[in-house]
């Protein structure tokens, strides 16, 4: 287990500070500047179209509405990212990684934008709903269909393997830490009741996770509202102290600019995934009248994710003056923060939010494996053994050490957003004709709707409109 921690230890380090947080950062500046500001400018608009679910479909059918792709990719998104990921964060890289999570969210909106704007548009038909996603765009709209396997592998393993080993590792430490549960007692519990669920399909998944994710993060949501307003006279110095441990002298000096920038930018990926190629999956699924609408709720997803519950972590955190010397991270420190703040109850609050923050990402997160598993091949039997291959690793992440859990998620994200990356930005353009578009038509005051032939440039691109 040593020698495997050490060598992922050294690729993340090499993934994330030679290649990746360049290409973010750049791609997503430049999707800022191509759709001018979009996930700014078009902010009321997104808040307008998440209740519009777009029911075109004829009797019978089964689509998923807006919002329930909205739920289901934010089900994923709002996980152990933002309240183990944004411990994590801040204990390796200091306040100022808050910073550059803040960074990666405004600027990454514009990627999250792209991305499933692209997936709408060559989104397919399946069985009970439509089905698409990055390795759909990469294999009809860059008629690469071996790249597109190849995503779809590495997203595969990423979230049904990685990413939920991390979330029942997450959910498991923070029960032993609140009630003394056995981690292999509580993993096991855990893994047969995401198999229940993801053996349901879609519409199982998408109906829990419409269900619990607005109940856990409105609750979440106030009470970290309760303690910023106990804390109130503390907000300027708490922001103060964020960006000057970002750009600090003290930090250029020291080294820790670097992990600092890393680590806000590594686990802002992990809580958002903007840019990653994970929402892309679960945007194709909803039933909308033009790409650019699912394109601008899924925008808001990373405005959801990062600047309001990921900002309460780390206000939470700050305000509480826990020791970030200690050997005390992850889901952990969150609590040792709460428990400061309000008391023992903090500890058993956040025991029982991330059971609901983690344990629905986890079936938002085998969701973007099967949807890449029918891509691969339709073989009912190779998806039955990939669901219990999904069980396997989260009753394993359950046993884990938090260190090895979060590397291998680090490696296989960094190997899928390098994948997704460029996919988009040679398809990027396609998003941007269709934005034009929609603003044409919102000009001429329609409700936009989008028809195969209806720009030229996009003619036979998408088999669905």
């Amino acid at each position: 287990m040593e020698l495997l921690q050490y060598w992922l230890t050294v690729i993340n380090d090499f993934f994330w500070t030679y290649l990746l947080i360049g290409l973010l950062l750049g791609c997503a500046a430049w999707f800022t500047l191509k759709t001018r500001f979009v996930q700014f400018r078009m902010f009321g608009e997104m808040i307008r179209l998440l209740g519009d679910s777009g029911n075109r479909h004829t009797e019978g059918e089964k689509h998923i509405s807006s919002f329930q792709a909205f739920a289901v990719s934010l089900a994923s998104r709002v996980g152990t990212g933002n309240l183990a990921g944004v411990a994590t964060a801040i204990a390796v890289g200091g306040p100022g990684a808050v910073f550059w999570m803040w960074v990666i969210a405004l600027l990454g909106a514009a990627s999250a934008f792209v991305e499933s704007t692209l997936a709408q548009l060559y989104k397919v038909k399946g069985k009970d709903s439509f089905v698409g996603g990055p390795a759909y765009y990469i294999q009809k709209g860059l008629g690469l269909p071996w790249m597109g396997v190849l995503f779809a592998v590495l997203i595969s393993v990423t979230f049904g393997f990685a990413f939920n080993s991390v979330q029942s590792n997450t959910i498991c430490a923070a029960w032993e830490e609140a009630f003394g549960i056995d981690v292999a007692l509580l993993g096991g519990i855990i893994t047969v009741l995401t198999l229940v669920i993801i053996f349901g399909g879609i519409q199982r998944i998408a109906k829990v996770s419409s269900i619990v994710v607005p109940v856990m993060a409105v609750g979440y949501i106030l009470l970290a509202l309760v303690i910023v307003i106990i804390n109130y006279a503390e907000i300027p110095a708490v922001i103060k102290l964020i960006v000057a441990n970002a750009f600090g002298l003290r930090e250029f000096a020291g080294g820790a600019i670097g992990a600092t920038l890393m680590q806000g930018i590594r686990r802002g990926l992990f809580s958002n995934e903007a840019g990653m190629g994970s929402a892309p999956n679960v945007a194709a699924t909803a039933d909308v009248s033009h790409p650019v609408k699912q394109g601008l709720i899924q925008t808001l997803g990373v405005f959801s994710d990062t600047l309001v519950i990921c900002t309460c972590t780390a206000f939470i955190i700050l305000f509480s003056h826990a020791s970030l010397d200690s050997n005390v991270s992850g889901v952990q420190l969150t609590q040792q923060a709460l428990s400061n703040e309000i008391g023992s109850f903090g500890t058993i609050f956040v025991a029982i939010a991330i059971l609901l923050f983690a344990f629905s990402s986890i079936i938002g997160n085998y969701y973007y494996g099967e949807a890449n598993i029918r891509f691969i091949t339709g073989r009912r039997w190779v998806l039955n053994v990939y669901r219990l291959l999904v069980g396997g690793m989260v009753l394993f992440g359950a046993v884990a050490s938090l260190e090895l859990a979060w590397s291998l998620a680090d490696v296989t994200m960094g190997l899928m957003t390098l994948c997704n990356l460029v996919a988009i930005i040679l398809l990027g353009r396609q998003a941007f004709v269709l934005l034009s578009n929609y603003l044409a038509q919102k000009r001429s005051g329609n409700d936009p709707v989008y028809r195969n032939g209806d720009i030229p440039e996009l003619k036979d691109k998408g088999e669905c409109w």
